[in-house]
């Protein structure tokens, strides 16, 4: 169609023509609302940015000697960062003749990753950065979909409602039950 024919087209219906593909031989055009398009565009950018995760990197420091509690409450925010999406940065920092040892904060780093094997991967191995051991843990995106073992075995000795559980049997209420020695 000519350029004037689409161009009075678009007039007539109170629209816009508008060039789709300039670089096309011969260039391709559609008759549309241009302000509705826009504001569409820019809802769904708004939406995907929205639905965009914003991925940090939280860092948790320990040191050779640490104690037990102090141990167990820093893990225990490494396994919210993770449960949060964040990576962490997990630090130990050895001082004065600490760094002639590093096998302590290798046991210490095991440890960690022992402790949370079921919601961390290991994304970057250990390895010694001056006076500093570190390792990165990332989120376990596999952990989180499947059950746990307990909430598996929880979920096994569950009965649907108006039963009634005998020994791991499952009856109707009021239904007698009889069990079998053996």
């Amino acid at each position: 169609m000519a350029t004037r024919d689409a161009l009075a087209l678009a007039r007539s219906l109170d629209l816009d023509l508008v060039e789709i593909a300039p670089t096309a031989q011969p260039p391709v055009c559609r008759i549309m609302d241009y302000g509705k398009f826009k504001f569409d565009e820019a809802q769904k950018a708004k939406e995907s940015r929205r639905k965009t995760l914003n991925v940090g990197v939280k860092e948790m420091k320990y040191r050779p000697k640490i104690g037990n509690g102090d141990f167990d409450t820093k893990t225990r925010l490494v396994e919210k960062f993770l449960s949060e999406g964040h990576k962490v940065k997990v630090t130990i920092m050895f001082r004065g003749r600490e760094s002639a040892h590093p096998e302590l904060g290798k046991k210490i780093l095991d440890r960690i990753v022992e402790r949370l094997e079921d919601v961390a991967k290991v994304e970057s191995a250990p390895k010694i950065d001056g006076r500093n051991m570190i390792m990165v843990l990332g989120p376990d995106k596999k952990a989180k979909a499947k059950p746990t073992e307990s909430s598996k075995a929880v979920e096994d000795h569950v009965a649907p409602s108006g039963t009634e559980v005998v020994e791991n049997h499952v009856a109707p209420s009021g239904a007698e039950v009889s069990l079998e020695e053996g």
